[in-house]
Parts: C-alpha cells; sequence; structure tokens
C-alpha cells in the first residue's frame, strides 16, 4: 500500500494534516494524487484490457516478448494508435508475462581441419545488399530419448535471416548438406538460383568433402569458411541453432521420438519464416522482409 494511499483510508477517522504529516508526505502532494484517480482508474483499464490482448499473443508462442508482442500488436495499426514498446514491458510485468528464456546454452558445432585451403570471405560479416547472395550455414544435433539424433542442416540468407534450405536426416553424411544446398537452390529458383552466390559453413568434414565442393561448382556456389575451432565465425548459424532449440526444446531435453521431433521442426521451420518476427527484419518475418525488398525493385517497362 502507497502511503497516499493510507491516508485516503483513514481520512475518515483522523485529520489529513496529522496523517501526512505521520506518513512524511506533503498535503498538496495527496491532494494531487487524488485528484488524479480517475486517471489512474482508467489507465489501469486500459492496462487490463490490453494485457489480455498480450496474453493472446503470448499463448499463441510463448517465446515472444515484448519486442516482438508489441510489433504484432501495431500490425497495420495507424500510427496514433499505436502502443509504445516500454508500455508493453510494463504491462507484461504487471501480468506476469514473460518470453521463454532458455536456462543453458549447449555447444553444438565440431569443426574438424581441413585439407582444403578454403577463405573466408565473409569476415564475421553476415549482412547484404539483397537477398540471394550471402548464405551461411551448419549442422546440428537433434537430441531423441533413445539415446539418438537427427541432424539438421541448414542454410540461411544474411539479407533476411529466411532459411533458403534445410534437411534433416539420421546421420552427418555428405548427403545431408548436399541436401540442404539443393533445396534452397529450388527455393531460389532452381539449379541456378544460387549461382554467384557465397556459402560460409565451419571447417566440419562433410563441407570440406570433394563431393560437396563438386555441388557447389555445379550450382555456381562459392564457398567461405572461418577459422577452425571459432563458432564465432559462423555465429549467425549457430544463433539460429541456439534459437530454435531454445523455442522448440524450451525445457526439455530432447524430443520423445523421431516423428513427433520432424513434425515439430516442420512446424517451426515453416512459422519461422513466414510468421515469426525478426528483429533484424525490422519485426517482420523474413518473407515479408523480402516481399518487401522485391516490392521496391524498379518494374520493367
Amino acid at each position: 500500500m502507497s502511503r497516499f494511499q493510507f491516508v485516503a483510508d483513514n481520512s475518515a477517522t483522523f485529520e489529513v494534516k496529522r496523517l501526512c504529516a505521520l506518513v512524511e508526505i506533503e498535503r498538496s502532494s495527496y491532494y494531487a494524487w487524488k485528484a488524479g484517480a480517475p486517471a489512474r482508474t482508467d489507465r489501469a483499464a486500459a492496462d487490463a484490457e490490453l494485457a489480455e490482448r498480450i496474453r493472446v499473443i503470448h499463448e499463441a508462442d510463448n517465446t515472444v516478448g515484448a519486442p516482438r508482442v508489441t510489433a504484432e500488436l501495431n500490425d497495420g495499426v495507424p500510427a496514433g494508435e499505436r502502443v509504445n514498446h516500454k508500455r508493453v514491458a510494463r504491462v507484461m510485468r504487471a501480468a506476469g508475462i514473460a518470453g521463454y528464456v532458455k536456462k543453458r546454452r549447449v555447444r553444438t558445432t565440431i569443426p574438424e581441419p581441413s585439407d582444403q585451403l578454403i577463405p573466408d570471405l565473409l569476415k564475421r560479416d553476415f549482412t547484404a545488399d539483397a537477398p540471394g547472395r550471402r548464405y551461411v550455414g551448419d549442422i546440428t544435433y537433434l537430441p531423441l530419448a533413445d539415446g539418438t539424433n537427427l541432424y539438421l542442416a541448414t542454410v540461411i540468407d544474411c539479407y533476411s535471416r529466411r532459411l533458403a534450405g534445410w534437411a534433416v536426416a539420421d546421420h552427418m553424411r555428405t548427403s545431408l548438406v548436399e541436401d540442404a544446398l539443393t533445396a534452397a537452390a529450388a527455393t531460389r529458383g532452381g539449379s541456378g538460383g544460387l549461382a554467384g552466390a557465397i556459402f560460409h559453413s565451419d571447417h566440419g568434414s562433410v563441407y570440406t568433402s570433394k563431393d560437396y565442393a563438386k555441388l557447389c561448382a555445379r550450382l555456381g556456389v562459392t564457398q567461405s569458411m572461418g577459422a577452425v575451432g571459432t563458432s564465432a565465425d559462423n555465429a549467425l548459424a549457430e544463433s539460429f541453432n541456439a534459437t530454435l532449440k531454445r523455442e522448440v526444446l524450451q525445457d526439455a531435453a530432447c524430443w520423445p521420438d523421431e516423428l513427433i521431433c520432424r513434425r515439430q521442426l516442420f512446424r517451426w521451420l515453416t512459422r519461422y519464416n513466414t510468421k515469426r518476427r525478426h528483429s533484424w527484419c525490422r519485426y517482420q518475418s523474413p518473407s515479408t522482409y523480402e516481399a518487401r525488398w522485391a516490392a521496391t525493385l524498379p518494374t520493367a517497362a
């Protein structure tokens, strides 16, 4: 209870002057607080209504925090009616609503030395001036309850963070990363869809294999690799893997079985591209971010 409320609750029994002196506040401050009561009631009602709207968004995806909730609330809303992210954060705290935060992080990439000399063309600059220019990729393991693993290979566009290609298998053979890169080429328009692009990875043996090099050459892709044993040189892919496991597994140690893992993975990866708001994309989904870029291109006469 605030000191002002204490004075209000006891003002019918005791003199306001004495009560204010007792709790060490100015009478003028008390009367100003009392005059503002209607406005506080209105704000409380508005905050309660906002909390319910936030709860609906959070129940649909319990991983979202205040920035993404704000973007969702303001999507398509006129500028004068938008809600401030600080207010959203305050209301979420008061209502006990929070985005999921993983308690620990597990390292998943184990690089291997390579006998090929492949330069680092990105130098930790995971940006691009247009879609389809630069990609990063990695393999992460997906633990199952029976002690086995599935493995996910990814191809992520540096411009939009869109997952252009991916593949899942119960092995880490070269065909896994080949399938992911081939899927990315199909996403970008077929066999020539990746022509001229850079693909950056770690020094895992599948990425340094001759078969993978042949596929990159056939698709017109230039390989790039960071230093051996340095995860920061492929930080964008590492971050994607960590986000996936944090938001899908949350506090679970593994998936119950392969079927559930594949279903949940497909659902999340699809949502990641089309629905999940990404801070890099100004809180738009990667697909929307790319579509708005395409809309700025000049049209042929």
